[in-house]
């Protein structure tokens, strides 16, 4: 049974866990200095690990105040859902044939717009594709856009405020382009069913909002780095091996029936070894897998669901406490600190609400979602594609957070000023 002290134990290491995510690069420099444990040392630095451990260790304290029988029975309560689909996803549109296929359009809307290619690249991955992410889920377009970004942007010479600007647009562009349909964003996810919000609520409601803010982050920030981005280099695809359109149209419908078929891991998860099979039988047309990030974001995530579930003890309480404005700012808050499926779907359990309470959690949940990268679920996805690209091969969590704050703005001004 779990009782009281162990819940307080929960929310203490669930404390710790998000202290560790900020300091994470200090034990790297710990394995520096401590050779012979440098070992564990380089496995605390690794960001996507933290939430995992923790996770262990609250499975231990459960077992020690309860038994081993209630740690795996609480385990087992959990829903993986979420990091089993989130891991398929990002494997399976990382494929060479989905690549070829974005890559295609993104040079053919480069090649149509008035302005520089490089300059208009980065725009298209700024704007479009965190759009696309409200049809091909969010956590597919977060891996789209950051692999482009990694091949075509940030493997140049840039100053790390470009870099971090980058990255805080696109986190936040992510969160808040999935929500023009009601199951691409995790949190909306969370609610959408329950709450009877369609495809036609959401572009009413968040959508048309949503996408003018994105929209006017991507165009704000090139037009600040215009010229940065106007001397960096810029090729259209070359010498990579052409992908049969057959083989591209395959993967687009695996990655389609996968969408498709979220809520159930039994059957994405079969989707997901048939793909794995096709790649052996055509290893021709692909590239490296991405099984090692996706796992390790998957194991982050899992972490993040065990020990988020202690949470509602506190957490639910606050949220039924405010009001619609407090609770959205509230929200947007909490969700720097907590992942914002997890907020919307706590504040779903709370009973006789009315629609600007619903409107609130919601929109507040997806603005701070590019603040930290637990904040939604596509962003440790990201994190892992592009932290090779900063010092120590980790993006700071205090710069993102200052990186992310203007955009987090922008969609402030669309949620609360608009309509």
């Amino acid at each position: 049974m779990i009782t009281a002290q162990i819940e307080l134990w929960a929310a203490i290491i669930f404390a710790v866990a998000v202290v560790h995510t900020f300091f994470a690069s200090q034990f790297a420099k710990l394995a520096q200095r401590q050779t012979h444990h440098a070992g564990i040392w380089l496995l605390l630095s690794e960001v996507e690990v933290v939430f995992g451990f923790w996770a262990m260790i609250l499975l231990a304290v459960i077992a020690l105040y309860a038994g081993t029988g209630e740690a795996v029975h609480y385990l087992e309560s959990r829903n993986f859902t979420e990091p089993l689909f989130v891991f398929v996803i990002m494997v399976l549109a990382a494929s060479q044939p989905i690549l070829a296929v974005v890559r295609a359009l993104v040079a053919g809307l480069v090649k149509r717009m008035p302005m520089s290619p490089a300059l208009a690249y980065c725009w298209v991955v700024l704007a479009i594709v965190p759009l696309l992410g409200s049809f091909i889920t969010e956590p597919a377009a977060m891996t789209l856009a950051a692999l482009m970004l990694h091949e075509k942007v940030l493997k140049q010479p840039l100053p790390e405020s470009f870099r971090y600007g980058l990255v805080g647009v696109l986190f936040v562009n992510i969160s808040i382009g999935g929500v023009l349909t009601p199951y691409a964003a995790p949190p909306v996810l969370m609610v959408a069913g329950k709450w009877g919000w369609d495809t036609a609520y959401m572009m009413q409601h968040f959508g048309w909002k949503a996408a003018l803010a994105v929209l006017f982050n991507a165009s704000m920030f090139c037009i600040l780095f215009r010229s940065r981005l106007g001397k960096l280099s810029y090729r259209h695809d070359q010498g990579q091996r052409e992908v049969p359109w057959l083989v591209s149209l395959i993967h687009l419908l695996l990655l389609s029936a996968v969408v498709m078929a979220a809520h159930h891991p039994a059957v994405f998860m079969g989707i997901f070894m048939l793909f794995l099979g096709i790649v052996q039988a055509y290893p021709q047309y692909q590239q490296r897998l991405l099984l090692k990030e996706g796992m390790l974001v998957g194991f982050f995530l899992a972490g993040l669901i065990t020990l988020g579930g202690m949470q509602q003890w506190w957490l639910q309480s606050l949220i039924a406490s405010l009001d619609s404005t407090v609770l959205y700012y509230g929200a947007t808050a909490l969700t720097a600190v907590t992942d914002n499926a997890a907020l919307t779907y706590l504040g779903s359990l709370v009973e006789g609400v009315d629609e600007s309470f619903k409107y609130a959690l919601v929109a507040g949940a997806v603005t701070g979602g590019g603040l930290t990268v637990i904040a939604n679920a596509p962003n440790p996805a990201g994190f892992s594609l592009l932290k090779g690209h900063f010092a120590n091969e980790s993006i700071h969590p205090g710069k993102l957070f200052m990186a992310a704050c203007l955009p987090t703005l922008v969609a402030i001004i669309a949620f609360r000023c608009l309509g």
